[in-house]
This record gives structure tokens, sequence and C-alpha cells, in this order.
């Protein structure tokens, strides 16, 4: 197809028509994860499949988003206004919704490597399915599953006087994939790639401008430019902020942060623009958790508590919301360039982006970055990052600025001094993040696009080969990367410092080992990293709650001799280079209180603690009113929010969210409790307090038995969830009717 390449088609159904016609009736389709998917060419695709039995049609991708519709009554009724009004025309995959009915053709087979987190446990068709592989290898695996297929979704716009395209949200796996599929071309293999423009996604920079003949096809016009899908923001919890407030420490100014999506993610940014913002309030948070105190040696080798003066560099495979936080905050803002040389005197402190010495030029002539008698290919370095300023150009060894011509042999003193006068005032081309892809709510793309385009060429997008690792470019990405600290969450950590983070003990795949493993690997290798893998220290309530520190666990993402620092709310674990017995001890003094005793009875019963070794007395009451405690207070000052950096929700919408999810709990950890108080509801008054809940559900006049019942639930879940007063039932008449 190579030929036709770059062809515009404005007819999804033409352009399947084509490619069936080429490839045949044996599809083996790849696509990226999250927002970079071509809907409508894939529903399009999967249509014809499920219309043809005769079509084998292989999906090979990752985090299909959907749209949310609640698992109950009670919950479609309150995410219906939620996605109207958040999700007002984002299309949605057909395979999907077939996969979730259970509807699937049988000639139609999804394989996913990263799904978001629990959806698809206990679903045996998806977990046999799974491809469990790292991120830099999911390329390698798609093709080595026959893939004869690629699309993407794509931004567009006119550049002198061109239409570009950019990979945008994804060039993560897209690169490399059009990289290799050409190559397979060139060797006589029959293969397609196909991109779908859309004018509201952000045209993104760095590697991911392209042009219009890397795809065989493109769909592209105003059918194509439907809204993007936005992953709304999730709640923090106080111990989510707790676990940031103990990681934000750790980050030292003029440094690099990886950090991820969610409510940790969020959590970790808010902190941190605490400690640059209000540095007094968060200097007392410091002293009166004990932080500081504690961990004093770790902080002053490997952390800071002040204001970010140098500022940080983001080196994440995830471009989220929260960097664009910490961008607007003025923290995001440590430039990085790619050449080695300018690196090397940005980091030696003898060269600034926003300033440029008046002896630069010896200075790179000094470390071997330019011939002493200027070339050609040096003067172009020089005017490409700002060291010359614009508007010069280049002629048998002389620089020419308007009339005047200067020499370019530096051998001369004299032609040294001289040049100076064409200095620039600050480098160019300089960067603050560089990612793989992005994913946000709205007013992430929004505030993307508002940007001006020199602006917006300060986040840089690239492949995963290229952010998630060093290889082939090791010294370049060495320098940009110094003080990194590589964030990342799990689920289970064992008390040797092996961490669980995307299956269960059974075999359960709850997400997919993702790009974490990489970024560990790459912490364990540049010298001045470190590594955090963040742990809620408990998980369920009541009966069902259990200690996410455990003694010993059936599977492991990172392994113990891959281990660093972990933090919980409780604390932190420096277990890096240290022996068993004192990585135990670590991770046990960051365990919550109801489960240590156990912890270090299991230790010693495997001889790896001291039989007359006890927790130290200041680790001893880990427990959430601990927390509750230290952070609630400052909560009425407008510190530790639910949601820092904002949300789509309502207030009602929140306080309903958070009732029923309490419930939620309250079923799987304390039935009894649950069944007494729906009993004591059934005979209470409903309150004229959560008229406006009741609204809200729809159940404010209930018209049947079930919807009165359901009003009642809503009613206790908001009692339970103290949004009203819970005052003692009155005794109980069998003989008395419900009051609907």
């Amino acid at each position: 197809m190579k030929e036709n390449s770059g062809m515009i088609y404005d007819d999804a159904k033409k352009c399947v028509d084509e490619v069936i016609n080429y490839i045949g009736k044996d599809i083996r389709y790849a696509m990226t994860l999250a927002l970079g998917k071509p809907v409508h060419f894939i529903n399009e695709l999967y249509s014809r499949a499920k219309k043809d039995p005769e079509i084998k049609l292989k999906i090979i991708t990752a985090l299909s988003l959907e749209i949310p519709k609640g698992n109950s009554e009670l919950e479609r009724r309150l995410m219906q206004p939620i996605v109207d009004r958040v999700f007002a025309g984002v299309p949605e995959f057909e395979y999907m919704i077939d996969f979730r009915a259970g509807t699937l053709p049988k000639n139609v087979q999804v394989f996913e490597f990263y799904s978001k987190a629990g959806t698809y446990l206990n679903n045996p068709v998806a977990q046999q399915h799974h491809l469990s592989s790292h991120y830099t290898h999911v390329v390698r695996d798609a093709l080595a599953l026959g893939t004869n297929v690629f699309g993407e979704l794509i931004g567009y716009k006119e550049i002198n006087g061109k239409t570009m395209y950019s990979m945008a949200c994804n060039p993560d796996i897209c690169l490399e994939t059009v990289r290799l599929m050409s190559e397979m071309r060139a060797n006589g293999q029959k293969i397609v790639i196909v991109g779908e423009a859309n004018k509201k996604m952000p045209f993104m920079y760095g590697d991911a401008v392209v042009e219009a003949e890397t795809y065989d096809m493109i769909l592209q016009g105003p059918q194509f430019d439907y809204e993007l899908f936005c992953a709304p923001k999730d709640s923090v919890a106080l111990a989510d902020h707790m676990i940031a407030i103990n990681v934000s420490p750790l980050i030292k100014d003029g440094g690099t942060i990886q950090v991820g999506i969610g409510a940790l993610g969020d959590a970790i940014v808010s902190g941190l623009i605490m400690r640059n913002e209000h540095n007094a309030l968060y200097q007392e948070i410091l002293e009166k958790a004990g932080i500081k105190k504690r961990y004093k040696e770790l902080i002053t080798r490997w952390g800071d508590t002040g204001t970010f003066e140098k500022g940080l560099y983001g080196s994440s495979e995830m471009f989220v919301d929260a960097f664009m936080q910490m961008y607007k905050s003025k923290i995001l803002k440590r430039k990085v360039f790619e050449s080695i040389p300018l690196m090397k005197l940005i980091n030696a402190g003898r060269l600034a982006a926003d300033n440029i010495p008046p002896d630069i030029i010896d200075q790179l002539i000094e470390i071997k970055a330019l011939h002493r008698k200027l070339k050609a290919k040096d003067f172009a370095f020089l005017t490409e990052f700002g060291i010359l300023k614009q508007g010069l150009s280049y002629e048998n060894y002389a620089i020419i600025d308007g009339e005047t011509r200067y020499s370019a042999d530096m051998n001369e003193e004299k032609n040294r001094l001289e040049i100076r006068k064409l200095l620039g005032k600050e480098l160019l081309k300089g960067t603050v993040i560089l990612g793989a892809f992005f994913l946000g709510p709205k007013a992430f793309y929004q505030a993307l696009n508002d940007m001006s385009e020199e602006e917006r060429q300060l986040f840089a997008m690239s492949a995963v080969e290229k952010v998630n690792q060093l290889y082939g470019g090791e010294e370049l990405r060495t320098l940009q990367r110094k003080d990194a600290r590589f964030i990342n969450t799990g689920m289970v950590g064992s008390v040797f410092g092996a961490i669980a983070s995307d299956q269960l003990e059974n075999g359960q795949v709850v997400s997919g080992i993702g790009g974490q493993y990489n970024f560990v690997a790459m912490g364990h290798v540049l010298p001045d990293a470190r590594i955090i893998i963040m742990i809620k220290s408990t998980k369920g309530s009541g009966k069902n709650l259990k200690s996410n520190i455990v003694f010993s666990y059936g599977h492991c993402s990172i392994p113990k001799h891959m281990r660093d620092i972990v933090v919980t709310e409780y604390g932190i674990a420096d277990i890096r280079s240290k022996p068993e017995k004192q990585v135990i001890a670590e991770m046990i003094n960051i365990a919550d209180s109801r489960f240590q005793k156990q912890l270090v009875a299991q230790a010693k019963k495997a001889g790896k603690l001291p039989l007359d070794y006890e927790v130290p007395e200041e680790y001893r009451n880990n427990t959430p009113q601990k927390i509750h405690a230290l952070l609630k207070p400052y909560q009425s000052h407008g510190l530790f929010p639910q949601f820092p950096f904002g949300t789509d929700l309502t207030e009602i919408d929140i306080t309903l969210a958070g009732a029923l999810k309490g419930m939620k709990g309250l079923a799987k950890g304390n039935r009894l409790k649950l069944a007494k108080g729906m009993l004591a509801e059934l005979f209470r008054p409903t309150p004229k307090s959560v008229q406006h809940y009741l609204d809200r559900m729809k159940l404010a006049h209930p018209s049947s038995i079930n919807e009165k019942i359901m009003r009642k639930i809503v009613v206790f879940a908001l009692r339970n969830a103290n949004v009203i007063p819970s005052s003692a039932p009155r005794p109980i008449n069998l003989s008395t009717q419900v009051k609907g």
C-alpha cells in the first residue's frame, strides 16, 4: 500500500474496505493504549467482523477506555447525570460494549497488556487473553502475534503551508511500531498503517511530529473531530495525602520526577505545591509528624524540604494533569536539552537555560564540543540552541550579521571576544518534560490547546523505548535525568521488600506491569536516582481488614533484590543496600500497628529477626486515628482537599458517591451492622435534609416498592457517612408500615 501512502479518506467504511481488500480476512489489528485509539476505524472494522464470520479479527491493545455505567440500578442513577455532563459527544468502543455483555463473536478476540485496575478480575476470557509484557516490549510481542494492521488517533495542523501530523497523546509505542512495520513492508509483508485525525487532539511536539506519508491512510474530516475521552479525577483520602507528605521530602530541587495518574499522583503534587507555596506550614506538618527527625539522614543525603528554586524536570511515561499542575505552580520548570555538552555545563553550574555566559564558546571548545575553527555544523549547533542569536548566517568560516562579518577562527583571542557580541540571551529548544502518552480531564486537554505553540513545545513526547529506559542514549539521558525520583504504586509489599503491583496470588491479573519494572531498573542504574514505591498500609474494613505489608506473597512484580524505598501513610522504609533483618524491621515500622505483632512473630519463627526484637515505641501507634488527628485540623484551612485540582463532579455527586461507596465497604466488612442499620432505617421517617439527594437520584417520589427500598438504602448510606445525624431508632413495631 506504500504507493498510496498519506491518502486522505473521509469515510471509515471505504477505509475498512481497502484494508480488507488488501490484507484479506485474517486481520491482526494493533492499536495503542488509552486515548490514542482511532474510535471510528476500529468500530467499523469490528462491525465488519461481527457481520462476517469469515473475518478473523484479533485486537491487540491495552486500556480500552470505557464510559462508566454502574453495576446496579443505584449506581446507574448516580452515574447517568455525570455521564451526560462529562462524556457528552465521546464515542464508545463497540467491541468493549459487547465484551462486557459477553456477546463478543467467536471470530473476534481481544488481547490486552494493561487494563484499568480491577476491571478484569473474575473475567476468565480477559484473564486468559492477558499479555504479560513490559511497556518497552509491547511492540515486539504485538508483532510476534502477527500484527498486520496498525491504527492510532492523531492530531494535525498546518506548519509552513503543509499539513503535519502529531502522534500527540500516544507516540509511546506508535513510533517504534511504525518503524518496524515499515521494515516488514520492505521485506515483502502486507501491512497497513492507519491514522485517524482529530482536530480536538492537542498537537504535541518532540518526536511526535510526523508527515502524512507515515500512514497509508488517514481518516480526516469533521466527523472525526469528536470529543476526547476525559478521565475523571479520583478522590484523595487523608491516607493518600499522608503518603504524599512522606514522599515530599525525598524530592530534590533541581532533580527529576516521574509520577502516575490517580489519587496518589494528585496527592504527591498537592504536597509538593504546599512545600513550594506554603513552606512554613509544610515544615510545621513535617515536625508534627516526626518526619524530619526520623528520616533526617535520608532527607539530608537524598532529599530536600525547601522551595523549588531550580525546579523539577519530568521524565514519565504518563504525562498527566499532575504535571500540568506542577507547571502552573512553577515547580516543573527545569529545562533540559538534547545536547550532551550543554547538559554537562548546566549540571556543572556553568550554564543556565536563561543565562548564557560570555565565555560560553570558550567553555564549549574546552570540552571539545566545538572545533577551534568553527565549521558549518558548529554554527548550526550554536544557532539551533540559541547560543548565537537568530538571524545570522555562515559562509566560508565567517559568521555574518547583516553587513558585518566575524571570523569563525576561535584560535585567535580577539575573535573569541568579538563573537561575544553575537550571543543569544537564553537557550532555545529546552523542554520541561518528556512523556510517552497522556490522558486526563477535559481541563487538561484544554490547557494544552490554549497554549501558544512555543509554550506547548516545552512538553516533549516520545516513545517508551526512549522515555522508560536509558538504552540508546545512556550518556545524554543520564545527564538529563539527574537526581531522579521514580514514584510508583504497589498493592502489596513483603517485609523483604518485594512488591506486587499487577497480579494477585492466585494469578488473577489486576492491571498489568506497564512500565513499572522499566523505571525500577533505570532507577538502579542512574547513580543519583531513587525508586519510591507507595503502598497503602491496609485494604478492606471491619472483619475483612488486611495488611498490605505481609510476610510473604505468592507473586511479585518487583523482586526483593531490586528494593529501594517503600512509603506508606505511616512512614518511609529506606531498604536499599541493607541486610535482611534491618529491611524487615523497617518494613514492619511502616505497617499498620494492628498487624505488626503478627509480622514480627512470623519473622522470628523464620529466623529472620532476633528473638528479643521489639518494634520501637515510636512506630507502635500506626493507626488511622493518628493520621486523622494530624491532618484533619488543616482541612479547615483548605489543605488536604478531597479533589486538590478540581473535579467535574458536583458537591451532591461527591457526597452520594462517597456514601454509596461506604455502603459497599460495610457490606463487605460488617454485614451485621449493615443489616441492623437498614432494618432500623425502614422504620424511620425520611429526613427533610436529604430531599435534594433524593431528587438527584430520582427517588424523591418513589413509584414502586423497589424504588422505596432504594430510597431507604440511599438515606441509610448518607446516615452511615455522617451526612445526616444518626439517631437512636424508635422501637420496632412490626405492624407499622414502612414509610415510603
